[in-house]
């Protein structure tokens, strides 16, 4: 039997909204009840129109939610202003902080410093309601947090005053080891949120988000991150990262020097080179639907296959995995996301042929 690949979906705030009318204020993320009731939602939609899930959702004590990701936990902590929608992810309003704004940075009170104590208060109740709490919320990462507090300026400090960048990523590991550890201590999990494909390999696993990497050469990377990386690895290990970007491979001999389970390898890098320089860690493959669908079909037959056959050697080190967004003026994914259960051929369920997972003709036809 062929190896058998775990693939996840993640849909955006834009397609909820618009095809089942969930808003993305606030009250998403801050209010249990809500937050609840949407969670029941969204399960229920998976399983009526992809046949993903169960088939009778029942309310569950979540503390965030699992099917988008809203990562602005450690940047709210430091003042950061936080702008909701009801179609768009929240989004962070960068501080630029001086550099005596910065100097005078130290890791927070969580218990006492929103929205941390929020949380802290509905984990409480939910756990007294349901006997247990579920669930985490996305942290962001280093150099993503990095950016909100410092702007811009953070690029040229690398340079004109190494010594401030220091002493931010020190404050900002401790705020994220407070922060992952309270979720662990509490849920059993801290990364779900960031990335759902964590499941397939330990949920227990720690997964940093390193979005804005690609944004800076891996010398600045060893210089400027990796030791606090090492740090947040012994604290909350199993250790796992989230590079999103297209240069994973410039970036993969540095990643080695850590203790890596999980690697989110952003659609675009040398997957092959990837693995060359970290042979044994979980790779959860990040599949574009756009680039897929404008690629000609034999191309991008071709380049999924590739990916995918890196699952054969074992099967502890590969997994297919894509973030799938519909685009509402794409043919192939407006067919896909509109079309009720009945009326699509095949009906709703996924086929699953060979021992592969298979999405219809979604991954077929890329």
């Amino acid at each position: 039997m062929a190896a058998r690949i775990p693939v996840e979906f993640i849909f955006n705030p834009h397609w909820w909204c618009r095809n089942y009318g969930i808003s993305f204020d606030r009250s998403f993320y801050l209010d249990p009840e809500r937050r609840i009731a949407d969670d029941v939602t969204m399960r229920r939609a998976l399983h009526e129109r992809f046949g993903l899930g169960e088939p009778d959702p029942q309310p569950r004590p979540i503390l965030g939610s699992r099917h988008v990701a809203g990562g602005f936990v450690a940047p709210a902590l430091f003042g950061v202003e936080i702008r909701f929608a009801a179609d768009q992810a929240p989004w962070s309003i960068p501080l630029e902080l001086s550099a005596d704004q910065i100097r005078a940075l130290t890791p927070p009170d969580i218990a006492r410093t929103w929205p941390m104590d929020e949380i802290i208060r509905q984990a409480d109740a939910l756990e007294e309601r349901f006997g247990f709490v579920m669930g985490d919320w996305n942290h962001g990462g280093l150099i993503n947090t990095a950016m909100e507090l410092r702007g811009n300026m953070l690029f040229t400090d690398f340079t004109d005053d190494p010594g401030l960048v220091h002493h931010l990523m020190s404050v900002l590991t401790e705020t994220q080891i407070r922060v992952a550890g309270f979720f662990k201590s509490r849920s059993g999990t801290n990364s779900v949120a960031v990335n759902r494909g964590i499941v397939n390999v330990d949920p227990a696993i720690y997964v940093q988000g390193n979005c804005s990497v690609q944004m800076i050469s891996p010398r600045h990377y060893e210089t400027f991150f990796l030791p606090y990386e090492m740090r947040l690895a012994k604290e909350l290990a199993p250790y796992g990262i989230h590079h999103c970007g297209d240069n994973l491979h410039l970036f993969a001999k540095s990643y080695s020097k850590l203790p890596l389970r999980f690697l989110d390898v952003g659609w675009g890098s040398d997957v092959a080179r990837c693995r060359a320089a970290l042979p044994d860690v979980f790779f959860n493959i990040r599949l574009s639907r756009c680039e897929c669908y404008l690629r000609r079909k034999n191309q991008s037959a071709a380049t999924c296959c590739d990916c995918w056959s890196l699952a054969t050697c074992q099967e502890r080190r590969a997994c297919a995995a894509s973030t799938w967004t519909t685009a509402p003026r794409m043919k192939t994914s407006g067919q896909f996301s509109r079309q009720s259960p009945s009326s699509r051929p095949g009906g709703s369920k996924l086929q699953r042929e060979g021992g592969t997972t298979r999405p219809g003709q979604l991954l077929q036809t890329c």
